[in-house]
């Protein structure tokens, strides 16, 4: 942080100002231009506060985002992937989700039944399928993947999951409640990545280049769990 008070030394945003601009365009993913409106400043002004924040963000937080191994190993778990949209880059092909049908990287969050986000992995592109984001991230490592309640994208990991409709049959209705089940217990992690997603910069189309979005998602998750 004091990189970074030194790099805007002389700037006519000021220290104070520029963090309270980073933190909004973090917040509501509003435009740099709406935001230099705003502060009445350039727009290389604000762009460059927006660099230089969210570097220093990303470092001075991270030992305040939980690790895998501080996960615990004795209580169930809910599991999902969910998608970070950003612009399509058409040096960027990779991002490009079949299943949302949009552009962004993927995260894994694992959360306890009780909502609390207890971990978040690292980005992977949006093309990344849930069960080859498990292996990437070495997530079953040393546990019992029954200890997780996950959906259909993770079936055939041992996993608690929804069962599949069989081929050709109806669905017989014990299954079907079973689903229900499940689903409902799935709830809580829908509902803390939802609550994630209130720093809007995660929930629509980050701009910045592609490039920058891991460290984006890195400065969130240490603004979110300092303030959690």
């Amino acid at each position: 942080m004091t990189r970074f008070r030194r790099a805007l030394h002389g700037s006519v945003l000021g220290l104070r100002r520029a963090v309270v601009a980073v933190c909004k365009y973090l917040r509501t993913n509003r435009t740099q231009a709406d935001i230099t409106e705003e502060f009445g400043v350039s727009q290389p002004s604000i762009s460059r506060a927006v660099t230089l924040f969210i570097q220093a963000v990303a470092e001075v937080l991270a030992d305040l985002v939980p690790t895998l191994e501080e996960v615990p190993t004795d209580t169930a778990l809910l599991i999902d992937g969910t998608l970070m949209p950003c612009w399509s880059w058409r040096t960027h092909p990779e991002p490009y989700s079949g299943k949302h049908h949009t552009t962004g990287i993927t995260l894994q969050v694992i959360c306890s039944v009780t909502s609390d986000i207890l971990w978040v992995s690292d980005p992977l592109p949006g093309n990344t399928h849930d069960v080859a984001a498990l292996d990437a991230h070495t997530i079953l490592e040393g546990r019992d993947p029954s200890q997780f309640i996950a959906d259909k994208g993770y079936t055939g990991r041992g996993m608690t999951t929804p069962q599949k409709k069989p081929a050709g049959k109806p669905m017989p209705e014990g299954i079907k409640n079973y689903n229900t089940q499940i689903n409902q217990l799935r709830w809580p992690v829908e509902q803390a990545i939802a609550h994630l997603k209130t720093w809007r910069i995660l929930h629509t189309d980050h701009r910045r280049p592609y490039t920058t979005f891991p460290t984006t998602i890195k400065a969130v998750l240490g603004l979110y769990f300092l303030t959690t």
